[in-house]
């Protein structure tokens, strides 16, 4: 039995880590926190039945705590994980401070400096399908974005395979309003988004971009798009591949995910649907050919934001972490 704290626990991924954690069966809470919540109990601020006290982050005693996720907002997290390190914890942070490999990477995409760059070095990438091995060791796990899980589990085969003709590729995404936070905004207002379906940072824009490209070596065109449902991403990528790449071809490049637990690759022409992976952590691949002499595909990805995009992929890397069976508590 391992004792987990939750760093941001009124948000969007941490409410989904607090119900995950509460039905793994190795796992116990051992505090959860929020700012303007504090003192108050996780049910007074959030629909669920899970009687969770809810403390300040000054209040946090790492004595005994094996893990934290850091569930905080891109730009704030870096001194806690400082903190929780230098106390021997081992962390898993679900924003981007960590997830660029360089200091000046992450100043460009995120406009600050990173006041922590030698924990970029060590920080491992928590991508299980791709880092078992590091992770399983890692004292510090930067979880992945929700959109370049999607994208990169869906890219990657075919990149390592060597069959992209160009390192060019153009992704169109599409993600429910839980991928914009729980924070009261215009964009997530009801009336905004009912009946609704719009683009934004389209081109060269979206912070997510940093990663796809990192994780891919391609050169990424990315266009997301807000969908009028809660969660979900399905994401639509154009790539070339070498001319005259057979579907057979293609489908054997993703051989390589025959034995993981959490990614499924549908039969050539059978596309994913977001009820596909709904309240799931899988993320489901299809593939469809445009031309074959010219070696055109398109590849339609689909995952849950909020788990094999945030929250469920946190616990597969805590799993990972700690010698538990990769399912456990999410299946």
């Amino acid at each position: 039995m391992i004792t987990a704290g939750i760093y941001g626990a009124t948000g969007y991924t941490g409410v989904e880590l607090v119900q995950l954690l509460h039905r793994h069966p190795h796992v116990r809470l051992g505090f959860a926190t929020a700012r303007s919540a504090a003192g108050q109990r996780l049910a007074d601020v959030y629909p669920t039945v899970l009687d969770v006290p809810l403390i300040s982050a000054e209040q946090v005693d790492l004595d005994g705590v094996d893990v934290v996720f850091c569930c905080l907002p891109h730009g704030t997290t870096i001194p806690t994980v400082q903190q929780a390190l230098a106390a021997g914890v081992r962390v898993i942070d679900l924003s981007a401070d960590f997830r660029l490999h360089s200091a000046a990477a992450y100043q460009r995409w995120y406009g600050s400096e990173h006041t922590a760059p030698q924990l970029l070095d060590e920080a491992v990438y928590g991508l299980p399908e791709r880092y078992r091995a590091r992770i399983r060791t890692a004292r510090l796990v930067a979880n992945p974005g929700c959109y370049p899980t999607s994208v990169i589990l869906a890219l990657g085969p075919l990149v390592q395979a060597g069959l992209l003709a160009s390192p060019s590729v153009i992704v169109d995404s599409k993600s429910g309003i839980s991928g914009a936070g729980r924070s009261v905004s215009l964009k997530t207002h009801f009336g905004e988004r009912y009946d609704n379906f719009s683009a934004y940072n389209v081109g060269y824009s979206h912070r997510h971009i940093a990663e796809m490209e990192q994780e891919t070596g391609c050169q990424i065109t990315f266009a997301p798009h807000m969908l009028p449902v809660f969660r979900g991403i399905l994401s639509t990528l154009y790539v070339s591949l070498q001319p005259a790449t057979d579907p057979a071809t293609m489908l054997a490049a993703y051989a390589t995910y025959h034995d993981e637990p959490f990614v499924r690759v549908l039969p050539h022409g059978t596309l994913p649907e977001l009820r596909h992976v709904v309240n799931t952590n899988l993320c489901v691949i299809g593939v469809q050919v445009v031309d074959v002499a010219r070696g055109q595909y398109i590849l339609v990805s689909v995952e849950d934001n909020l788990l094999k995009g945030a929250s469920g992929q946190a616990v597969q890397n805590m799993n990972i972490m700690f010698g538990y069976d990769e399912t456990t508590g999410l299946l």
